[in-house]
């Protein structure tokens, strides 16, 4: 999986480092999930604790998207087989699916042939009538993927105000409370749309904490944000955003737009949302592995979430502790912890995202001997082509020079130069990012 293993391996504690990341991968991949989470056993349906019986319903039709939407419904294939009518999904990559059709949309920023993809499957979505179950697949990427501009917006509106909101660091949840109110399917209106048709969301969890409003921009779920709480983003954290873009925002606000549907919808009286993967999954097969080598695990939390190099002291501040006194856990050691962290850019910016900030920044900050790996679990870090990093104190031979590439948010140059960025490729899942300390004895 890890293309570049045999260059980065160079000692015992990279190589435990690099077996919990591949592990952390392998877990959370999409197919092996959902077939624990879905069962058929003549026409009943069993999705997590809930049943539904097909024989009620005349088509089964599959729509969706996001990065690890492939796996997802190759597994529904091979459970459903020919009870499945059809459906689309929009993803990154080209998947390997029979009865579904497929669009390659763009990501991070929403493209035009993202809206024409979208437009496509909502119109399955507005075909579907109370004799249709739609099997709503929902993972990461999915909020640039499914994209359905609002009103008189334009792909160039959406384009300009997510770049800025990504660009300002701004928290992944606010970043979806703005998109909710700027779509026409987000924040529960694929489900108001698909009504009165019986939609069975499945969510891989690419948000902290798994807030099922979060993954996607939630269009499938409730929202209880409002287009005053949109507009407050942009306040809060100083982004201008474009002038059409501020006009609906605030004709929502002054009623002139109806808001996206509350929980007290009728519309999801027929909606049931289930999580099929999320990044739990990936941190404990990471600690089986550590377990296995040796090493004694501890997840610190799955719930990371900051600028990243702000966020890597701590951790690495941990991991001297473990040295020093034995706490919170003995060495040799395997430190976890998994969520989601924002760079916010200064100036015109370099190469890398937020887990090889992380791991740059906790090499310099770290007075151990720790090894310090992260990952985007889909293989691609921020806008890069690489998945992370893995570095220790003494791979940062030119401090100077690291401390300058951090600052201009290009770790990424600086770490290729060493030879610790991380290559996988796209993965086909997306559960958050993963860290792994390793602390040697």
């Amino acid at each position: 999986m890890i293309r570049n293993r045999d260059a980065l391996e160079t000692d015992e504690s990279h190589r435990v480092a690099l077996d919990c990341v591949e592990a952390a991968i392998d877990a959370a991949a999409p197919e092996t999930a959902t077939e624990s989470a879905v069962d058929l056993d003549g026409e009943t349906l069993t999705v997590g604790t809930r049943t539904y019986d097909l024989g009620e319903y005349d088509e089964v039709v599959i729509v969706g998207g996001g990065k690890a939407g492939g796996g997802v419904t190759r597994a529904l294939e091979s459970i459903l087989g020919d009870r499945l009518t059809g459906g689309r999904l929009v993803v990154k990559q080209p998947v390997d699916v029979s009865s579904v059709e497929w669009s390659v949309g763009d990501h991070p920023l929403p493209s035009e042939r993202n809206v024409q993809a979208t437009a496509d499957l909502l119109d399955i979505v507005d075909a579907a009538d109370e004799d249709t179950l739609v099997l709503f697949v929902l993972t990461g990427g999915a909020s640039a993927l499914l994209s359905a501009p609002a009103g008189d917006l334009t792909i160039e509106d959406l384009q300009a105000t997510t770049d800025r909101l990504l660009g300002g660091g701004v928290p992944i949840e606010e970043i979806n409370a703005v998109r909710k109110h700027l779509s026409e399917l987000k924040g529960g209106q694929l489900a108001r749309r698909a009504a009165p048709a019986t939609v069975v969301g499945l969510l891989v969890s690419d948000v902290v904490g798994d807030d099922f409003s979060t993954i996607g921009s939630g269009p499938s779920v409730p929202d209880e944000t409002t287009y005053a709480d949109a507009l407050a983003v942009f306040d809060r954290h100083g982004i201008t955003p474009p002038d059409a873009v501020r006009e609906h925002l605030e004709a929502g606000r002054d009623g002139q737009i109806a808001e996206t549907p509350f929980p007290d919808d009728s519309v999801f009286d027929r909606v049931q949302n289930h999580l099929v993967g999320d990044n739990g999954t990936a941190l404990d097969a990471a600690a089986d592995v550590a377990r296995e080598s040796g090493y004694d695990p501890l997840v610190l939390t799955s719930r990371l979430r900051g600028e990243a190099r702000e966020v890597a002291k701590p951790l690495v501040a941990v991991a001297e502790e473990v040295t020093a006194t034995g706490s919170p856990v003995e060495p040799p050691a395997v430190l976890l912890a998994g969520g989601e962290t924002t760079v916010t850019i200064a100036g015109d910016g370099g190469q890398g995202g937020p887990n090889q900030e992380l791991v740059l920044s906790g090499a310099l900050d770290h007075d151990g001997g720790a090894v310090v790996a992260a990952v985007d679990t889909d293989g691609e870090d921020g806008s890069s082509d690489v998945a992370g990093a893995i570095a220790d104190a003494a791979a940062i031979a030119d401090r100077e020079r690291a401390r300058e590439s951090l600052l201009a948010n290009d770790a990424g140059s600086y770490l290729s130069e060493i030879g610790a960025t991380i290559t996988t490729g796209p993965t086909g899942t997306n559960v958050n990012d993963v860290v792994v300390i390793v602390v040697p004895e």
